[in-house]
């Protein structure tokens, strides 16, 4: 072995390791996903449970069905077995997917989601995605009250951090691939959210919380990152609404649920091992 001082004068310095630039075809496999909020095949949840199941990884979805129901979009019409059916499309042979559900807004809810994926992915979750929120039950200023604020508090910010608690209790410093992907919204960009102010609160706690998460999880090698996936096409949006926010994009058209996919499963593989603690707006341009 040498040094330095080792080192005759004017030798040339030692070459750095050369990177394999070759990208794997499966750069997920042998991990495995939790993913939240999964529970229609025309959702952000969906797209990205395909997406890291093509990569190779095993994939646990959760679902809250009554929430959709009570949507004027409805829940899915085949159910959690046909959303769980699509993912297993994009799956390698083998794989596992499962799925079951959770209602998040109950505080004892987290930790046992987190307890039931990682026992029906074989022991452990690697990949934890954020991905459900509470929609509708909000306002402007004038309208909400304390029972629209806490609600949004539990489902859409106290849940995910009691979800990332029971995680870190659940992961080693010596597991590989440790990532967690919270979702926040536009509420800090261009004129907020002044007609959701319950749901626009309680996205913006994720948003800011996610530098010291990313700390905290450091000694475990886990990364922690957020992710503003901007208005995309889930079907909520009809008539006036979906037409003046089309015209806002610089292409006239709502992002897919699989744009925002693609950056997620992204920061789950290998190649975004040195991406943590950032909130990435992933808009396409939309103009505020």
């Amino acid at each position: 072995m040498t040094n330095d001082h080792d080192r005759h004068p004017g030798a040339p310095e030692p070459s750095p390791p050369v990177a394999d630039l070759r990208r794997a075809p499966h750069p997920l496999r042998g991990r495995t996903a939790l993913v939240t909020g999964a529970s229609r095949r025309g959702g952000i949840g969906y797209a990205v449970a395909r997406r890291l199941a093509a990569y190779g990884a095993d994939v646990y979805l959760h679902h809250h069905v009554p929430h959709d129901a009570r949507q004027p979009w409805g829940a899915d019409p085949g159910g959690p077995e046909a959303v769980a059916a699509g993912v297993r499309e994009a799956a390698l042979p083998g794989a596992v997917v499962a799925h079951g559900p959770a209602d998040l807004a109950d505080p004892e809810a987290p930790a046992a989601l987190l307890g039931t994926a990682a026992e029906a992915l074989g022991g452990r979750v690697d990949i934890l995605v954020a991905n459900h929120a509470l929609s509708g039950s909000d306002g402007t200023l004038d309208t909400i009250d304390a029972a629209m604020l806490d609600a949004h508090w539990a489902t859409d910010t106290r849940s995910v951090i009691l979800l990332a608690q029971a995680y870190a209790r659940h992961r080693t410093a010596e597991q590989p691939g440790g990532r967690i992907v919270m979702l926040t919204s536009g509420q800090d960009q261009g004129g907020g959210m002044p007609g959701e102010v319950a749901y626009g609160l309680a996205k913006g706690a994720l948003a800011s919380a996610t530098r010291t998460l990313a700390t905290t999880f450091a000694p475990l090698g886990v990364t922690v990152n957020t992710v503003n996936p901007g208005p995309v096409d889930t079907g909520y949006a009809v008539g006036e609404l979906r037409e003046w926010v089309a015209r806002r994009f610089p292409g006239g058209a709502w992002g897919a649920p699989d744009d925002p996919a693609r950056l997620i499963a992204w920061l789950a593989t290998d190649e975004a091992g040195w991406v943590t603690g950032q909130v990435i707006h992933s808009e396409g341009g939309f103009q505020h």
